[in-house]
């Protein structure tokens, strides 16, 4: 018989180190041509750093992402970051880029004033030009202020900035403190259906909702939650790492099960919009948090599916049906 369950779980998230340092840092260079140069330490793993960090850049510097060219990962020749680790790169490294481009931009705003016949702080930088705020028709384009400032002035429009969360140890004897700069929140809902005479778990359906403070690049999340949910699936039914006399038997993919595309059930990611003062742009961060809720929603399906409730994972068919066994062996 196939019998089916819903379950949910909730999940809080710190962004960054705790209690520790964890700088981040980056040089931007605008260039006379109206390009864009920001060099910083991070990595690229995959998780679509490099464009948020370029989105972040070209936000603040009024040019489109497409200007932006990223130059990381070279400790001979990029300012140190500490690595894409702890859900910390939009933000912690985010707020270096933002940083580093706005005091270039500074720069820019300097050369630009009497061109324009204003001051620095009646500028904006937007669309590839620098204007005057509430008279887009007077402005210059920005390559051109960025040459001026060179060429003319002897000052090129060069910024460097780092960042590392604030926090505060906590107190041994209240627990109070700031370990981290910012938290980040989830809820997750899984549908399945288990097989009570193979105990074989089949997830349906998984809803999503992330608090990421403002996504800077929403396909980009979509597709993280979507990965971390593919994890976490991994985690509740499938993956274990199985010793026998002090050996892994099961060292590679042949035998450690990871879900396929072929085991995913449809995800409904619902991004959950949350300014974060602290952030890049009100963003917060979505790596890691994404797998956090996924294991326990299903297990929590698992028991509304059938009434038992595990506690060790990976949820195998012969854990369930083990545990179905013992539920019927019990007295009414």
């Amino acid at each position: 018989m196939k019998k089916r369950g819903r379950g949910i779980a909730c999940m809080w998230y710190p962004i960054g180190f705790t209690v520790t340092a964890n700088p981040g840092a980056a040089t931007v260079k605008m260039n006379e041509d109206g390009t864009v140069i920001v060099q910083n330490g991070t990595v690229e793993i995959g998780q679509g750093s490099l464009t948020v960090l370029a989105q972040i850049a070209a936000e603040e510097l009024g040019v489109a992402p497409a200007d932006v060219t990223m130059v990381t990962a070279d400790t001979d020749s990029t300012p140190v970051d500490s690595g894409p680790i702890a859900s910390r790169t939009t933000y912690v490294t985010g707020n270096a880029v933002r940083l580093a481009a706005a005091r270039a931009k500074e720069i820019l705003f300097a050369a630009a004033a009497p061109m324009l016949g204003a001051r620095p702080d009646q500028l904006e930088a937007r669309d590839r030009k620098i204007q005057v705020i509430g008279f887009p028709q007077k402005g210059l384009p920005i390559g051109e202020v960025a040459y001026r400032s060179q060429v003319v002035l002897g000052q090129p429009a060069v910024g460097s900035a780092s960042y590392s969360p604030p926090t505060i140890p906590l107190d041994p004897e209240t627990g109070q403190g700031k370990p981290y700069g910012t938290f980040v929140y989830a809820t997750q809902i899984a549908e399945v259906e288990v097989d009570t005479e193979t105990g074989e778990v089949a997830v349906l359906r998984v809803v999503a909702a992330h608090d990421c403070g403002m996504p800077i690049n929403p396909t980009l999340v979509e597709g993280q939650v979507q990965g971390g949910v593919s994890m976490g699936m991994g985690l509740a039914l499938s993956e274990e790492v199985i010793f026998s006399d002090g050996k892994i038997v099961n060292p590679s993919l042949a035998n450690y099960m990871v879900p396929t595309s072929m085991d995913m059930p449809p995800v409904e990611v619902l991004i959950v919009k949350n300014y974060d003062p602290t952030g890049p742009f009100g963003a917060k961060g979505v790596g890691e948090p994404t797998s956090v809720p996924t294991a326990p929603a299903i297990l929590n399906a698992i028991y509304d599916a059938v009434g038992v409730r595990l506690y060790s994972l990976p949820a195998t068919p012969e854990a369930i049906l083990r545990a179905l066994q013992e539920q019927r062996a019990q007295p009414k």
